[in-house]
């Protein structure tokens, strides 16, 4: 099989999305720059330097090397990671910040080594099933080989992650690997016992933490409270529904200045929704929407396992915490603290988004042609 060029339309809609993005968050970040200019001006530093720019490099970069490497080093990258992600805990380098340990020092910036850990698990999880479906057998669908190992997997990365604590990453991680499970070759009757076993965890978390279950009380009951636990979805709808069908325009939106938390993080879908209305947010859902279509066809169309499950699981990951994030700034899912990919503030989130996308144009040099 001949080596083709990388899918352009899938490269095309990620260029839209990080021109947009950045669009999207200039505006939004002049909230802050009313408020701090010092602390606003290392924001901007952090996400242009070292999210856009290094990330359209490591973009590049990661475009470039032959994705099956990963596969042959899958479980030192897996290792590697996790000691990484564990260096949070380590006094003085880990960063703490508002109760919660989810940052390292790196010199100047910060890191948010559980970035890592996502895209670690996912090459190691894919290279395990790829490995046990070439074996043969259906293998996959043991449970030796195929619930046993993803129930280890999700049970250290959630050690992990819990801990810090950034319950909203542990999903949305497990959730690309119930992804890879089920195409790798994972039972059903797998798939029904491992979500039985997240409901219940959910629910002794939700028990054990009160902001998990302030989250849930606020999405059944979204107007009450609207000073407290309430106050960040009352803000977000105001700001979208202010937004109207045009938007007010770019630069224009209200919410961002005094009203709305987090407005480069979490919230920056609201502001877009109050600045460009109903039209500026359809493009950007319909972005996302041919982001994952192209994203999967480059992962069905890769002849072997291993490509099409890294590629299924870096397209699920990503579009999974977009509509996350988007479905709980319209009240359709329970806030969540997720961030929107391409878009939302966090210099290392761009980056490591943008170096995964790089692995996926390289797996699309291998797809079959059609």
């Amino acid at each position: 099989m001949r080596h083709i060029k990388v899918d352009m339309p899938f490269l095309v809609s990620v260029c839209i999305l990080v021109v947009a993005g950045y669009l999207i968050f200039a505006s939004a970040s002049l909230g802050l720059l009313s408020k701090q200019a010092v602390k606003y001006g290392n924001v901007a530093f952090n996400q242009t330097f070292f999210g856009l720019f290094l990330g359209l490099l490591a973009m590049f970069i990661t475009s470039q090397i032959d994705y099956k490497i990963y596969r042959k080093y899958s479980f030192y990258i897996f290792v590697f990671v996790v000691f990484v992600t564990l260096l949070v805990f380590v006094p003085g380098l880990g960063i703490e910040h508002a109760g919660a340990k989810r940052a390292i020092y790196l010199g100047p910036a910060s890191f948010q080594p559980a970035e890592l850990l996502k895209i670690g698990f996912i090459i190691y999880f894919s290279a395990w099933m790829a490995k046990v479906k070439a074996e043969g057998k259906n293998s996959a669908a043991t449970f030796k080989y195929g619930l046993l190992p993803f129930g280890i997997l999700s049970a250290i990365v959630g050690a992990i992650l819990l801990s810090q604590p950034d319950t909203d990453t542990f999903l949305i991680t497990i959730f690309a690997g119930l992804a890879i499970f089920l195409v790798g070759g994972g039972k059903w009757k797998h798939i029904f016992l491992l979500s039985l076993i997240g409901l219940l965890g959910i629910t002794i978390i939700a028990y054990n933490r009160p902001y998990v279950m302030n989250r849930i009380n606020t999405f059944i009951h979204p107007s009450e409270n609207s000073l407290g636990s309430g106050y960040q979805i009352q803000q977000s709808l105001i700001a979208i529904g202010s937004g109207g069908f045009g938007g007010r325009g770019f630069g224009q939106s209200i919410q961002k200045f005094n009203y709305l938390p987090e407005p480069i993080g979490d919230s920056i879908f609201a502001v877009a929704g109050e600045e460009f209305g109903f039209v500026g947010t359809s493009f950007i859902v319909l972005l996302f929407l041919f982001f994952a279509f192209r994203g999967l066809k480059i992962a069905t169309n890769v002849p072997d396992s291993f490509g099409r499950l890294l590629g299924l699981g870096i397209v699920i990951m990503i579009i999974s915490q977009a509509f996350v994030n988007i479905g709980a700034m319209v009240g359709l899912l329970p806030l969540s603290g997720i961030t929107l990919p391409f878009i939302s503030h966090g210099g290392t989130a761009l980056f490591m988004t943008l170096a995964e996308v790089g692995i996926v144009l390289n797996i699309s040099k291998n797809r079959k042609r059609k």
